[in-house]
């Protein structure tokens, strides 16, 4: 959920995100055609803080990033994924998030084609 809330990828994204997708090096992973909602690949950067996550799931999983028990995590919506968001204080999580990022970000990073598919999903702040 931490690598989720730190790039904004979308839940298929996260929970099938494999090691071959990621360059720690360069600071990005890549959303492949196929597994995009939009059918177009996406490069999608990581701060430090994503990096970090990804860092803690070395070697746990020769393919997946994120796993239970050595298995790649197929739906987060369990009983352990509420209680691990319980763990860290987050009572209201949302897969759809904007977070103070301009529209037309979430547009590329999102691969929308247009705003107003952006506007369908982003849920604007207060003080946006």
């Amino acid at each position: 959920m931490s690598f989720a809330l730190k790039t904004g990828l979308r839940e298929s994204n996260v929970t099938s995100l494999k090691w071959s997708q990621v360059d720690m090096q360069r600071k990005c992973a890549w959303v492949h055609a196929d597994e995009a909602k939009s059918n177009k690949s996406i490069g999608y950067p990581l701060n430090s803080d994503a990096l970090e996550v990804i860092r803690s799931q070395i070697s746990k999983n020769n393919e997946f990033i994120f796993t239970n028990q050595g298995l790649p995590v197929n739906r987060p919506n369990t009983a352990a994924w509420h209680k691990a968001l319980e763990r860290v204080g987050i009572s209201d999580f949302r897969w759809h998030l904007q977070n103070g990022m301009p529209l037309h970000v979430l547009k590329e990073l999102g691969g929308w084609a247009n705003l107003k598919m952006v506007l369908r999903y982003a849920h604007l702040s207060s003080n946006h």
